[in-house]
């Protein structure tokens, strides 16, 4: 392993630790063995290394619900991985990708490492990314919706949050509603205030210490919570 092998020796927190850190551990090899004193000495503040290895496990997981891995899924995790690492690093993160699909995924244990270390902003954009792999096909299928549904219990988001993030990418009856957590029979001022609280939430400046392209991913979601915004200003003539 190269350069994305030593950037994972040198930018690991609490990711290091088991059990994400055994399960990616063979799919580093040998640079892990220089990990003992290194892995001592870490500090168990999130780094972007954390969120990225947190991404790379939980991505595998859900690539392997309906027991078929899509080339438009490895596509999509390539274009993500290159835009982290660049180039060069992509394609051995891809290969560490492949080895752990190969491997049983303890989910429990994997989410509740990530739950008890990640802020709650990061998890609900971790959701937002699993969710853009489940539609990379442009079909998003029932095992992978119960897959992110289950993982998104187990990571401790509320119901409300995974509605909405779900409806930015399922689009069923009154999704706009539904991204923005109120009912059809809100009054307009109940929208503008939704609209507000949900601009704080969901802010690309609260997972801005993840770096730059975590924080540029985010303004994905952000767009799709102004579009759905806009959508019912429209439909009510609103100002």
């Amino acid at each position: 392993m190269g350069g994305f092998a030593k950037w994972i020796v040198g930018g690991l927190g609490w990711a290091f630790f088991n059990p994400i850190g055994g399960l990616i551990g063979f799919a580093i090899g040998a640079m892990l063995d220089n990990l003992g004193e290194a892995g001592q000495q870490q500090k168990r503040n999130t780094t972007a290394g954390d969120f990225l290895i947190s991404v790379l496990v939980l991505l595998a997981d859900v690539m392997k619900a309906d027991g078929k891995i899509l080339k438009s899924e490895l596509d999509y995790v390539k274009i993500y991985l290159k835009r982290s690492f660049g180039e060069d690093d992509a394609l051995e993160a891809l290969r560490v990708l492949k080895e752990i699909l190969n491997k049983p995924i303890p989910e429990d244990e994997i989410c509740l490492q990530i739950r008890n270390n990640l802020d709650y902003s990061s998890r609900l954009q971790l959701l937002h990314l699993l969710y853009g792999l489940a539609l990379a096909d442009g079909v998003i299928s029932k095992e992978e919706i119960y897959t992110i549904e289950r993982i998104s219990n187990k990571l401790g988001i509320y119901s409300n949050d995974y509605i909405s993030i779900k409806s930015m990418f399922v689009e069923e009856t009154n999704w706009a509603y539904k991204v923005l957590e109120v009912e059809k029979s809100a009054s307009n001022e109940e929208i503008k205030k939704a609209y507000r609280k949900m601009a704080l939430k969901y802010h690309p400046d609260k997972v801005g210490y993840l770096g730059e392209e975590i924080k540029t991913a985010a303004n994905e979601k952000f767009k799709k919570m102004n579009e759905a915004y806009e959508k019912i200003k429209k439909e009510r003539g609103m100002n």
